[in-house]
């Protein structure tokens, strides 16, 4: 989680905390299947007039964009957008579950946050939850409803969120040997919760990375996505003080780190209906962390 205080590098407190989001499954949009092959015509059945038909759209998939790799082989790091006339901000939600707090959550405690979800739907504010794997297979139905909807896109929090780095907020630490395969394994367990597309976007437990870090997970193909503005949602209890962090905050090509839980973050969701409106008067619009790369990477 993140201490209520403006430092770039922080996620999670103490590792206590458990953070997630999810609601009912909306619709998907429904891709378009591949084009068939074509009908072959007698040339007699075709008047000399008729043109030929024009041509399938394509239906190849783009790629999502990601960074080009950092120096000594390390995974990229995004940050924020370039910063533009165009204002655009990404709102992103850590939904964080460490592998060793399954007790908890089958003695009743929950950890998801529906109103959120429902008031970003309702508000039209498309957002990038960052998910652990674990997570995920806490609440499989959830994963998939937040995946497939295409308002929001799923990215990576590592599968137990344990500390890729030494000393971070007092997480329990990740072997170097095991990061990139607790990395895979997040990838792994949204497959099994039905999520279909998780974006290629990792984002370290507590904002800890250091070198070996980022070399230890380059070989997944991720871009590392830390963030410009902490909300200071984590334990606050004031949902205008958050609100006003934030809105002190932004910048065009903002990422605003935030998060959903009913117990650790409470007052998100009042906090974002107040966020919402009120970037949306100075001229803002809001992005997913997608969109943000895009245009760092020149690609939109």
């Amino acid at each position: 989680m993140i201490p209520p205080v403006r430092r770039l590098t922080a996620v999670c407190l103490l590792g206590a905390v458990l953070t997630a989001c999810g609601t009912a499954e909306a619709p998907r949009a429904a891709r378009p299947g591949p084009a068939g092959p074509p009908t072959a015509q007698s040339p007699t059945a075709q008047s000399p007039s008729a043109r030929p038909p024009s041509p399938e759209p394509s239906t190849a998939v783009s790629r999502p964009p990601t960074l080009a790799p950092g120096p000594a082989g390390q995974a990229p790091v995004f940050a924020h957008a370039p910063r533009t006339r165009d204002k655009a901000v990404a709102l992103t939600f850590d939904a964080d579950m460490t592998a060793d707090q399954g007790a908890r959550a089958a003695a009743g405690e929950r950890f998801d946050n529906p109103e959120l979800i429902t008031a970003l739907r309702a508000l039209k504010v498309p957002a990038t939850v960052f998910m652990t794997g674990r997570w995920a297979e806490e609440y499989p139905l959830q994963a998939r409803a937040i995946g497939r909807d295409p308002l929001f896109e799923v990215a990576n929090h590592s599968y137990s969120h344990y500390a890729f780095t030494d000393d971070c907020y007092g997480l329990p630490t990740v072997a170097r040997s095991a990061m990139r395969a607790d990395v895979e394994r997040a990838y792994a367990a949204f497959r099994a919760a039905g999520v279909p597309d998780a974006m290629p976007y990792f984002r370290f437990p507590g904002g800890c990375y250091d070198g070996r870090a980022l070399r230890a997970v380059s070989g997944t193909g991720v871009t590392a996505v830390q963030w410009d503005v902490v909300s200071g949602d984590a334990f606050a209890t004031d949902a205008d003080a958050v609100a006003r962090q934030v809105l002190e905050g932004v910048k065009p090509g903002s990422v605003v780190v935030m998060h959903c839980t009913r117990s650790a973050a409470p007052v998100t969701e009042r906090a974002v209906r107040a966020i919402v409106p009120e970037l949306r008067r100075r001229g803002y619009r809001f992005a997913k962390v997608s969109e943000l790369i895009g245009a760092a990477d020149g690609r939109r």
